[in-house]
């Protein structure tokens, strides 16, 4: 799904079901069954925690509990301790002198585990608290008491492998884990992107807002169910790819559309959220999940017959995600294949609002009595993301630029035209205005498209303003022209930077 940053919990414990992870559960697992501890101060080794507590205390004089109750030890603290006297391989006898003061385990590097899976470091330190709160009588009775909680936690930890066993199993039917080592190389700004420089574009994709917000627009939502439910003939058995596929709406659209099978690939977090979408609407023997950037992942299937996608941004172009559906097609799509949508349109228009324009730029002539005039310099050249009134709009539309989905190369995505605009009011140009139109007509019986024009129902996506310094006077019926370049920012090439030319004053804009 393309990037917004206005108005914008994660299955944090789905784990990736990489090659590393299959081994982790194997390993989690076996510690549950038959697992093999070695004493804190020998070479023993013990098959339970409570038999390695017990231990420690009667062949040591180590009493771990009553060590976490002497010192107050909290789960990070237990944990310090624990890796301490492995790593440090003290006796029992420097471990007991260690006074109310700075404990020699404070420090940082002891939250690393000395022993990797180490049972010891998973146990619930509020049990050992319990257990321990007791031990003033030693009693036979309170000794049990303190075994018995301790065989408690070990019980209740079996509990939660065995659980998570067959969360894994679920999650390895359902979300496929790309493996991105041998993902083949390409060019192309957003395709060169290392993960760590992208991560800013695709965490803000982990937030439920921004899903919310873009569900909730009717005109986009509704747009793609009618294109796929009004032409099923073009879905039925075929094999689709959706690219960012976000909560999985369009995957279960073209799904109810008859697709035989459907491959939905997203980098952000919201993927492990769509797997529960799926399967909460049983689609999960048609839809299957890749978490990953589709530049660097390989598809379970060879080819695909379409691919969908929801890639648009502000100015249409902003985030480039429309380069990775790119990608996508000259990678996967068969010969015959199809992209939806496959057409798509950039217009522009002039603006005549006054008030407005006083309200941002000439404001900063006058503030309270003070020039802020330099104010205008960082102020002008920040394309304005807004809904425009439709009865601000003086000329007629022109439209800059024409994308044929099918054919379009990435390289043509940063263009330069001349442009002419139209005026139907006389005023004074304060601004012009940008917006785009939607296509989904290859191919269909039902042509269906929208628009985010200012005349039209508004959008998550709204429209795009480029204030100019100084207002143009204009009269209605002659024609005002211009030039328009839009370029990504190298610097970030998810951004973009419009320069416009009109009535001879040049100004850049940036968008991001």
């Amino acid at each position: 799904m393309a990037a917004y940053t206005d108005d914008c919990k994660m299955c944090d414990d789905v784990p990736e079901l990489s090659d590393s992870d299959e081994e982790q559960w194997q390993s989690m697992e076996e510690v549950s069954e038959h697992t093999t501890l070695q004493c804190l101060f020998c070479d023993r080794n013990l098959t339970s925690v409570s038999e390695t507590f017990q231990h420690c205390k009667a062949d040591h004089g180590v009493d771990i509990l009553d060590l976490v109750q002497k010192h107050k030890l909290d789960d990070y603290g237990y944990i310090k301790m624990i890796n301490y006297i492995r790593t440090t391989k003290c006796s029992a006898e420097s471990l007991l002198l260690a006074s109310d003061g700075p404990l020699p385990w404070d420090g940082d590097e002891y939250m690393k585990p000395a022993l990797q899976d180490d049972p010891l470091l998973q146990i619930d330190v509020e049990e050992l608290r319990e257990a321990s709160g007791g031990m003033g009588s030693s009693s036979a009775a309170d000794q049990v008491n303190v075994e018995d909680r301790v065989q408690r936690a070990e019980e209740a930890l079996a509990r939660a492998m065995q659980d998570m066993h067959k969360l894994k199993l679920l999650a390895q039917g359902l979300v496929l884990n790309a493996d991105t080592s041998h993902g083949p190389t390409c060019s192309g700004a957003i395709a060169e992107l290392r993960e760590d420089e992208d991560e800013a574009y695709f965490s803000s994709y982990g937030h439920y807002s921004i899903h919310e917000e873009m569900l909730k627009d009717k005109v986009r939502t509704e747009s793609y169910r009618d294109f796929m439910y009004r032409n099923m003939d073009v879905f039925k058995d075929k094999v689709v790819l959706d690219v960012g596929c976000g909560t999985g709406i369009l995957s279960m659209f073209a799904a109810k559309a008859g697709a035989k099978k459907v491959v939905a690939v997203d980098q952000s977090e919201i993927i492990y959220q769509a797997m529960d979408i799926v399967r909460s609407n049983n689609l999960e023997d048609t839809i299957t999940l890749i978490k990953g950037r589709i530049e660097e992942i390989d598809l379970p299937v060879e080819k695909v017959d379409i691919i969908i996608s929801e890639w648009m941004g502000y100015f249409l172009l902003f985030g480039s995600m429309l380069d990775s559906v790119l990608y996508a097609r000259d990678r996967y799509l068969a010969d015959d294949g199809l992209v939806f949508p496959d057409r798509c349109s950039i217009s522009l228009a002039a603006v005549g609002d006054t008030q407005k324009h006083n309200d941002r730029i000439a404001f900063w002539e006058d503030v309270y009595g003070f020039k802020m005039t330099c104010m205008k310099k960082a102020v002008i050249p920040e394309a304005v993301v807004e809904v425009l009134k439709p009865e601000t709009v003086i000329s007629e539309s022109a439209v800059i630029k024409t994308i044929d989905c099918g054919s379009v190369s990435v390289s043509e995505l940063e263009f330069s035209v001349d442009f002419i605009l139209k005026i139907t009011a006389s005023s004074f140009c304060t601004a012009i205005v940008g917006y785009f139109d939607i296509f989904f007509h290859k191919s269909c019986g039902n042509k269906v498209m929208f628009s985010t024009a200012p005349n039209c129902t508004k959008t998550h996506w709204k429209q795009t303003v480029f204030l100019l310094e100084s207002p143009v006077a204009v009269k209605a019926g002659e024609d005002l022209p211009g030039h328009i370049s839009v370029r990504k920012n190298r610097k970030d090439p998810r951004a973009l930077l419009i320069t416009l030319n009109i009535a001879g004053h040049k100004q850049t804009y940036s968008l991001q």
